[in-house]
């Protein structure tokens, strides 16, 4: 499961960021793809992204004169949710690959949570509420609204996107001034603390983390639990990166769908499927 999740994780960033001409000449890609979301964090200013952000595309239609309600992205966020869940955190966010990367360095005493996990965990919805929908809707810069998540936090944006762009482009890094430290640093804090914390941006800052999770009660892609063929042995809550109980995974917000409870169980008790469903296809077969 492990090898699986990593490798779907590197194809879906290197499909979705591939654009390798924006990389070599500091160039944003606008093609036609550009009108299209993935489904997690894809920084649109990165040089080699060749779709764009779900935060990123509320943000900009929040940021219109005259307030709209954003039903297109609502929709998506809908759609993805009431399929994936944060599947997608797990699975196909390129800043949750480089988190779990930093996780594996064999470094520093490895922590799954963040002391007032409680209280810490509700600051990714506080982020959306205020940076990605009030901050978009009323905090202006000059005589346009600004993006605040993007402009302000979103470290997928900064490394990225604001980095490959500055290292490329001559004179954008002669423009860099206090905004690009500030976020530097908020970027820099969080590879640092991913190296003993498990993944902190998606755990405490990640708005889209937030929506996600709002549907992980009810999306189609679901980890059973056979409770009766539970013998409570503990391994899958030893075993999940975010200290979750047994009841709690899959249907907590903070379940990702990364598997490890899966692999870990040695009665097969958590599974993508159903017991029966692999029974009747074991039977069928």
């Amino acid at each position: 499961m492990k090898k699986l999740r990593l490798t779907v994780q590197l194809i879906f960033t290197i499909l979705t960021n591939g654009y390798t001409y924006g990389y070599l000449n500091g160039k944003i890609y606008q093609g036609a793809l550009k009108y299209a979301c993935v489904p997690g964090l894809n920084c649109y200013s990165c040089p080699g992204a060749v779709a764009s952000c779900p935060i990123g595309a509320l943000q900009a239609l929040l940021n219109r004169q005259g307030f709209q309600i954003p039903f297109g992205m609502l929709g998506f966020f809908f759609l993805v949710g009431s399929l994936l869940g944060r599947f997608v955190c797990g699975w196909l966010c390129p800043f949750g690959l480089v988190q779990d990367l930093l996780h594996k360095i064999p470094v520093f005493r490895k922590r799954k949570r963040l002391p007032l996990h409680h209280i810490l965990k509700f600051g990714k919805y506080a982020v959306l509420l205020l940076f990605v929908c009030i901050g978009s809707v009323f905090l202006f810069g000059g005589f346009a609204k600004v993006p605040a998540f993007c402009k302000y936090i979103c470290p997928s944006g900064t490394l990225f996107g604001a980095i490959p762009l500055l290292a490329a482009n001559k004179l954008l890094r002669s423009q860099a001034g206090g905004l690009f430290f500030w976020k530097l640093g908020i970027l820099l804090f969080l590879l640092l603390l991913s190296v003993t914390v498990y993944r902190p941006f998606c755990q405490y800052l990640c708005p889209l983390g937030a929506i996600y999770g709002l549907f992980n009660r009810f999306s189609l892609v679901q980890i059973h639990w056979e409770e009766q063929q539970c013998t409570s042995c503990g391994a899958c809550e030893k075993a999940c990166p975010v200290a979750l109980s047994v009841r709690d995974i899959s249907r907590s917000p903070e379940c990702i769908r990364c598997g490890r409870c899966i692999e870990a169980c040695p009665g097969g008790c958590l599974s993508f499927f159903h017991t029966k469903h692999r029974e009747d296809n074991h039977a069928g077969g």
